[in-house]
């Protein structure tokens, strides 16, 4: 896990629209699960001032979903690394 995190600002946060985040969820929900991670009545949210979509479990930015789906994605890469 070597990755720096993508920060709120970051330019390529406003490229996002509903469907991506949408479908980030509900990849957030799957690979979630399994590590506890629940939040079923999570979506696409408003806007922030800037214009930035937010995600709706306590009006996060878009790069705190992105930067989690980072970390399960390296969770999962090193269990099968570990098989």
């Amino acid at each position: 896990m070597s990755r720096e995190p993508i920060s709120p600002d970051d330019p390529r946060m406003r490229d996002y629209t509903s469907s991506h985040l949408t479908a980030l969820l509900g990849e957030l929900h799957r690979r979630g699960l399994r590590y506890g991670l629940l939040w079923d009545s999570a979506a696409a949210g408003g806007a922030d001032r800037d214009g930035r979509l937010l995600v709706d479990f306590g009006n996060a930015p878009v790069s705190t979903l992105v930067n989690l789906l980072h970390l399960l994605r390296d969770l999962d890469r090193e269990a099968v690394w570990n098989q």
